[in-house]
């Protein structure tokens, strides 16, 4: 499903339970030595796809420690992004030359809880979402707007290494599986362009939903 809403120039590998052969190398079992038991499995499935996808991509495989605020350490030359929920682990990975960022992001496709959806959007926002649980009452818009909020952080962070509030991008879902983000503080000039925004796209299936955006170079 995340490999559906991604460019052709992305590796992507899925995993939908916790494979016995998946192992951390030594700097990452550190990471979560101290982590419980769900903590651990997720970390080290991630990782498993991560080496996995790599390895399709081209590159080998280093340690992906987590660094600044827990993000990802990737090889030289690449971009990626990882993602985990109850039910499947994600990894995307590109070459820096085709993308300058990747955010991907998996929920299950339920509601969120009560009062969640105040917390993480935008008074217009929410008016969206309330419109479009009108109109298309079986999507879950108020997980998909939490889950891309999500991806547009994973996007955004890469190119400024700065923290996104929520409530500092402003995005608008689409029934055709597109959603943007419209960023609300200055954005990072990257190769002399501006970035002001994100478009990404996102899917429902199985049980699950999940967002993705991809930054060209």
């Amino acid at each position: 499903m995340i490999g559906d809403l991604l460019p052709d120039t992305v590796v992507t590998e899925v995993a939908y339970d916790d494979p016995p052969e998946a192992r951390l190398e030594p700097e990452e079992a550190e990471a979560v030595a101290r982590a419980v038991e769900k903590r651990r499995r997720e970390f080290t499935t991630v990782r498993h796809c991560a080496r996995t996808a790599l390895t399709r991509l081209g590159v080998p495989y280093r340690p992906l420690v987590p660094g600044l605020r827990g993000a990802p350490t990737w090889p030289d030359g690449v971009v990626g992004s990882l993602t985990h929920c109850d039910g499947l682990r994600a990894a995307a990975v590109a070459r820096s030359g085709d993308l300058l960022s990747i955010g991907i992001d998996a929920e299950p496709a339920l509601p969120l809880p009560d009062d969640v959806l105040e917390a993480v959007a935008l008074p217009s926002e929410q008016r969206r979402i309330a419109d479009l649980l009108a109109t298309h009452p079986d999507t879950p818009w108020d997980r998909l707007l939490f889950s891309a909020k999500e991806s547009v952080y994973k996007a955004w962070f890469p190119l400024t290494e700065l923290f996104l509030d929520f409530n500092e991008a402003e995005l608008a879902l689409s029934p055709d599986g597109t959603f943007t983000a419209r960023l609300l503080v200055p954005g990072p000039v990257v190769g002399g362009r501006l970035v002001q925004g994100f478009h990404g796209r996102w899917a429902v299936r199985d049980g699950l939903l999940a967002t993705a955006i991809a930054v060209p170079a």
